[in-house]
């Protein structure tokens, strides 16, 4: 455990960010999930909603640091590509 109160509020800085990192990161998931799986049942409506959102999700993702910009301009190619597909 760091001893000097700057280093205390580091560490609390941090996991603070990290907390708030993983959240994001576990609704960006959810998102990419959900279009994976209206793919799955062919459901070209849902697939472009759920598409939609998971768009949205990626970029404020990118926007605020917590996905590097071309894992997510990977995943959004890949994800139209298949929407695409129906």
């Amino acid at each position: 455990m760091p001893i000097k109160q700057s280093a205390v509020k580091k560490l609390r800085q941090d996991r603070k960010r990290q907390a708030h990192n993983v959240a994001i990161k576990n609704q960006v998931k959810k998102l990419v999930k959900a279009v994976r799986q209206q793919i799955a049942a062919k459901d070209k409506e849902k697939a472009s909603t759920a598409l939609q959102a998971a768009v949205k999700g990626l970029d404020k993702a990118v926007k605020n640091g917590v996905l590097k910009k071309n894992t997510v301009s990977r995943t959004k190619s890949r994800l139209a590509k298949a929407a695409n597909l129906l």
